[in-house]
């Protein structure tokens, strides 16, 4: 009963945070400047038409014209009805946007977070492993080097290399290819950029934790044990050192996906021109597509719920001594 009561805590705790960051995000939309109302009172004034009519016809349109809480209600009653409401930008409903986007971001971030996380961990683990040597001094480089270079202007000087003057891979997206040919070379061709920009900072940031943790544990009592106990290597390295570096590192991972799909998104999906789920929302925000910004609000929410509900699944699988029927 403990894990099946921490796991209803967890999902209630979630539900809260949800409404809580749809409420803000619905408030800030409110209030935030209209730049396409402001685009109405110059038409109305330019034709001597009344602005103040025109802005009440703009606002019913676009179903502005109750009050907020009226219609803050309204929503998450629709919400709650399965309605993710009505895209006035793209004149389609909110879940059919979101879904057509979603799989182009898929195509890059799955690939990147999975790359990312077998090369950090490895990476890592060998550098604890071979610590102070020349291998272990360039995967800190590398390291430091992914971090520090933002993803957007990595992503522009790797398009003007191998795009514009190699000509090895394709300088505009093209998603007809990605949505007809998926696996196709062709198609690997014009995510493999993409791919590469997003992992070298995600493989950095891990590899950087999988070292430090695997630091604690390579010299540890339990270790020399083993190793005195005739334990190989590899074993060694899977079962004493790879199992509880695992158990903190499980955080990290969900921090890098959520990190790859809330702001290496926006800018990745604009520099390569992917119509992705961060460009849709960056698009939904600068029309003031309230309805559309709240949709591709809600879907890094549910991967954070879902993440940190298995990373604490996998904290009871790597490490026995957690129970959660103990935990406050």
């Amino acid at each position: 009963m403990g894990l099946k009561w921490y796991i209803a805590r967890r999902v209630a705790w979630a539900g809260v945070v949800a409404l809580v960051i749809l409420t803000v995000t619905f408030v800030l939309l409110e209030y935030a400047p209209d730049s396409q109302l402001a685009r109405v009172h110059f038409r109305a004034a330019a034709s001597g038409e009344s602005a103040a009519a025109a802005a009440d016809a703009y606002a019913q349109r676009r179903g502005l014209d109750g009050p907020l809480w009226a219609r803050y209600l309204e929503y998450l009653g629709n919400l709650t009805a399965g309605d993710w409401g009505w895209s006035d930008t793209r004149s389609q409903p909110v879940a059919e946007a979101i879904l057509t986007a979603l799989p182009y971001s898929l195509l890059y971030t799955v690939p990147a977070v999975v790359a990312s996380t077998a090369l950090g961990i490895g990476i890592g683990l060998y550098s604890a492993f071979n610590q102070y040597t020349k291998t272990d001094y360039a995967a800190t480089f590398v390291a430091f080097f992914g971090i520090s270079v933002p993803n957007f202007w990595f992503g522009i000087v790797l398009l003007l290399i191998f795009a514009v003057h190699l000509g090895w891979v394709p300088v505009l997206f093209d998603a007809e290819l990605a949505r007809t040919r998926t696996f196709s070379l062709a198609n690997a061709r014009q995510l493999l950029l993409p791919v590469f920009v997003l992992a070298t900072g995600a493989v950095a940031s891990t590899m950087r934790y999988a070292r430090a943790e695997a630091l604690e544990y390579v010299r540890a009592a339990f270790v020399k044990t083993a190793r005195a106990k005739g334990a190989s290597e590899w074993r060694v390295l899977t079962r004493h050192v790879l199992r509880p570096t695992l158990v903190p590192l499980s955080t990290i991972l969900v921090g890098d996906l959520l990190g790859v799909l809330l702001s290496a998104s926006y800018l990745v999906e604009v520099v390569f021109g992917i119509p992705g789920l961060g460009r849709l929302s960056l698009d939904a925000i600068r029309r003031q597509d309230t309805a559309l910004v709240l949709g591709t609000t809600l879907v890094p929410v549910f991967v954070a719920v879902i993440g940190n509900l298995l990373q604490d699944l996998a904290y009871a699988v790597l490490d026995p001594r957690i129970d959660y029927g103990d935990r406050r």
